[in-house]
């Protein structure tokens, strides 16, 4: 996907989408179909759910491109709207019911322990972001996963900076707190 001179910025893009180009469609796919996902996926802890909801995003991309605004905002602050917004829709529906008990098949490989060590370690950090709030746990993801900035992240919230920044202060004494009670437990058990 080639253009002519300098790479075209996401505004210019998304200004082309607009019209039907379907190569700027594919850059932008190419440029932010990774990290979009993975935001879906630390939001939501399905990959499965996590790629059908970008996917979504990027077609609604598709057929309200001409609904982007570069003067009110940089296309990737628009996008993670978009994205979050379907993340959050998502947590809202009914889950379905978990599969049944021992229906996965036991890991004999060697390297099977370690891995399991480490996916301990990411789970519990995932329970200790699941006792937060929706917004919390959002603005935890957008500040420390996805890299913003508070500026864009309370963009990306639709908030003010001031309250941005009170959310994130409150989300990271609840995370440290649930962090801290579990450690605890862990040395208590121990003793």
């Amino acid at each position: 996907m080639a253009f002519e001179g300098e790479e075209p910025t996401d505004e210019a893009l998304v200004a082309r989408v607009a019209t039907g180009d379907r190569t700027a469609f594919a850059v932008l796919v190419n440029r932010y179909g990774l990290r979009y996902r993975a935001l879906a996926f630390r939001y939501l802890g399905d990959m499965a759910r996590a790629e059908d909801l970008v996917q979504e995003a990027f077609v609604k991309l598709w057929t309200h491109a001409g609904r982007f605004d570069a003067g009110k905002a940089k296309f990737t602050t628009w996008f993670h709207r978009i994205v979050v917004n379907r993340c959050l829709d998502d947590k809202r529906r009914k889950k379905a019911d978990p599969l049944p008990e021992g229906f996965d098949q036991a890991d004999e490989r060697p390297d099977a322990e370690a891995g399991l060590a480490e996916e301990s370690g990411k789970a519990r950090l995932r329970l200790a972001l699941d006792a937060l709030s929706d917004r919390q746990k959002l603005a935890v993801t957008l500040s420390y996963f996805d890299g913003l900035s508070n500026v864009e992240a309370a963009d990306a919230m639709d908030m003010k900076l001031k309250a941005y920044e009170s959310l994130l202060v409150r989300s990271r004494a609840k995370l440290r707190e649930r962090l801290q009670a579990e450690k605890q437990q862990l040395f208590d058990a121990l003793g």
